[in-house]
């Protein structure tokens, strides 16, 4: 059986019809979302399900994109059992039925893996939005997840099966929901495997209803989790170091050395509870954690307090130098966080 391909469809045009006429030539099974969309669709949504034989679900208000790949899921999960997985698609001619198959037989070989039709920004005529859109989540996305993902915002995607319960609990009912879902397999270690597909913008992208301001900052909102905790830490690690260093400690001969020591160890007890619990959701035994978090803690604060000295004698101020070095190691110390010490243990195919 062919992997179902699922579409979220607002207020769609014939372009919508024509690419579900060769999908079922294919043999793919198709199941249409009517998000809300306005009456005069209506015989467009009556035209696939009698002409088509494909199946509508539909909601009676616009609930968003996140919802309407939610209540798909939940259909062929139960409807649809013996699938392969299914793959996601969108409703404005973006994505040819010929790319649907790409992604379709890539779902074969790589079992395991999110496959991702991608497609390539720099060729001319993209819109200036969807380029500056994409570099910039895609540059984000990488130095949180240490993941190159050439197309983040891709709505072609072939999932798994055994993955779709996990993606039923994934929040997010509009756009941001399918960066939620990469943020989601990529803090779980899943493979992902892309696969170049054509780029495709008909009338500028008219049809879209993707909003680059309102859309982007729900997404980079949720990205900045995974920097909140370092930042916060950081903010303890500074303010203590303050206090120790110019006030409770400023007459000792070792005072820089010893308000390293005392800002790291609360700082780093801070930023260890905020990344096992709430960045990487990491259910892991605490002790061996610890263990590994306190290697990198050492040598983490060592090199943080020569850094600091070597500045400071180098005549830059006290506190830019401590600025200076907590954000140089800030990525350093992210990397080997998700991919050392909080790395998850999949089980079987399953992301929850």
């Amino acid at each position: 059986m062919k992997p179902v391909v699922i579409i979220p469809a607002l207020n769609p045009d014939e372009k919508l019809l024509l690419l579900i006429k060769e999908l079922t030539l294919y043999g793919f099974p198709v199941l249409i979302v009517n998000d809300g969309s306005k009456r005069r669709c209506d015989t467009i949504f009556q035209l696939i399900s009698r002409e088509y034989g494909c199946t509508v679900c539909s909601h009676s208000v616009n609930q968003g994109k996140g919802a309407a790949i939610k209540t798909a899921i939940a259909y062929v999960m139960e409807n649809f059992p013996k699938a392969p997985g299914i793959i996601t698609a969108d409703a404005d001619g973006q994505h040819t039925a010929t790319d649907i198959r790409k992604v379709a037989d890539s779902m074969v070989h790589h079992q395991e893996s999110l496959i991702l039709g991608v497609r390539d920004f720099t060729k001319k005529g993209i819109p200036l939005r969807s380029r500056i859109g994409n570099q910039l989540t895609s540059f984000v996305f990488r130095s949180a997840m240490g993941i190159r993902c050439m197309d983040t915002q891709t709505g072609l995607r072939g999932i798994p099966m055994n993955y779709l319960p996990a993606c039923l609990t994934v929040t997010g009912d509009r756009y941001e929901y399918e960066t939620n879902l990469l943020l989601e397999f990529a803090g779980k270690d899943v493979p992902v495997w892309q696969v170049p597909i054509q780029t495709i913008y008909l009338e500028h992208n008219r049809s879209s209803h993707f909003h680059p301001v309102k859309d982007s900052m729900r997404i980079y909102l949720n990205l900045l989790k995974y920097g909140l905790s370092s930042v916060l830490a950081s903010l303890v690690d500074v303010t203590l170091f303050s206090v120790f260093s110019l006030f409770i400690f400023a007459s000792f001969s070792h005072s820089l050395l010893i308000a390293t020591v005392l800002a790291r160890l609360f700082s780093g007890a801070v930023n260890f509870t905020l990344n096992k619990h709430w960045v990487f959701r990491s259910m892991q035994k605490t002790g061996s954690q610890a263990i590994r978090y306190g290697m990198l803690f050492t040598a983490q604060m060592a090199l943080n307090w020569v850094l600091v000295v070597l500045l400071v004698q180098w005549s830059v101020p006290l506190l830019a130098a401590k600025i200076l070095v907590n954000m140089a190691l800030f990525f350093i110390s992210y990397s080997v966080q998700k991919n050392k010490i909080f790395k998850s243990k999949k089980e079987g195919y399953l992301l929850s």
